[in-house]
């Protein structure tokens, strides 16, 4: 995820240089070599040198220190990370961002990132939005695959009438449909992010579920170690988004798929986020995400499928089906 932002940096005329940093030395050199000029490897503290605008954070575990750091130097910061208590505890930085004058930008990448933005695209179908249920299929790789089962074991939580609801590890299967072929899943609570993201961009919102896709063969070999290694980028992954609620005195609903490598997707959210931070597109001084740092997404979603990261919408008895 963390080597397709860059790319995506790299690719870009905002930047005359992108520094990779990476646990392995010999791993970041190897990433800035594969990217070209103007990337270099450097160490974590030469990154936080005069003159980074921007910090893209695509590493497995807490991103609150880096992303105080990264504030504190000056820079705006891009969070790829999709757990539930992550996100929250960046949320939590948001006096930080405010002091710093420089945005935070939380859960910027597939799901939680895409997945917020298209909410907030088919909520612009409504008049008045109650509920928002997301969901997904897919890891983005190795990491991903450790944080997407630990989401799960952990269970999740749902916000309803104004309070969150725990939800057990294991309980509340819900079969969901996404785009073809990923067809129909059967998906649970887990400790993601996006609920926390879409209750701060949608205040007053009833109700906020999200989902992720687990099937039989994983919950019965949850507790076993891991005998494949998962694909670097992660195979091929969905997002469903579905957002109740009325337009005009009758009651409806919009429904959003998107259909890519996870990994893919997530490094390009991750990458024209950090292109609109460095541009001032994106400038609010606070930690939030995309729903709510962007209350017209349809530019960045443009742009999005300009490069390859598409959505579509469930209509017809589809539509029917997948709600």
């Amino acid at each position: 995820m963390g080597a397709r932002a860059a790319r995506q940096l790299v690719g870009s005329a905002t930047f005359d240089s992108v520094l990779v940093v990476d646990a392995s030395p010999a791993r970041a050199e190897a990433t800035a070599h594969s990217l070209g000029a103007p990337a270099r490897a450097v160490a974590w503290p030469s990154a936080l040198s005069p003159g980074v605008v921007v910090v893209v954070l695509a590493v497995p575990g807490d991103h609150r220190s880096l992303a105080t750091e990264a504030l504190d130097a000056g820079a705006g910061v891009v969070s790829c990370s999709s757990s539930g208590p992550v996100v929250e505890r960046l949320l939590g930085c948001d006096e930080v961002a405010r002091r710093a004058g420089r945005p935070l930008v939380v859960g910027a990448g597939f799901t939680p990132g895409l997945s917020c933005l298209l909410a907030r695209h088919a909520a612009e179908g409504l008049d008045h939005v109650d509920e928002i249920r997301v969901a997904r299929v897919g890891i983005g790789g190795p990491a991903c695959a450790r944080e997407s089962a630990e989401a799960w074991e952990s269970g999740g939580r749902d916000w309803r009438d104004g309070a969150w609801v725990e939800s057990g590890q294991g309980r509340g299967g819900t079969l969901m449909w996404f785009p073809d072929p990923l067809g129909g899943r059967d998906c649970y609570p887990a400790a993601v992010g996006e609920a926390a993201l879409l209750v701060q961009a949608f205040p007053g919102i009833r109700r906020v579920s999200a989902r992720v896709a687990v099937s039989r063969q994983e919950r019965l070999l949850r507790r076993l170690p891991m005998v494949r290694r998962p694909s670097a980028e992660g195979l091929l992954g969905g997002v469903r988004v579905e957002v109740r609620g009325r337009r005009g005195p009758a009651t409806d609903s919009v429904v959003f798929g998107a259909l890519d490598r996870p990994a893919l997707a997530a490094g390009i959210v991750a990458g024209v986020t950090a292109v609109w931070v460095a541009s001032g597109r994106i400038n609010t001084p606070a930690a939030a995400g995309l729903a709510t740092l962007l209350p017209e997404p349809l530019p960045m979603l443009q742009e999005l499928a300009r490069r390859g990261v598409r959505a579509a919408t469930f209509e017809g008895a589809d539509a029917e089906r997948a709600s």
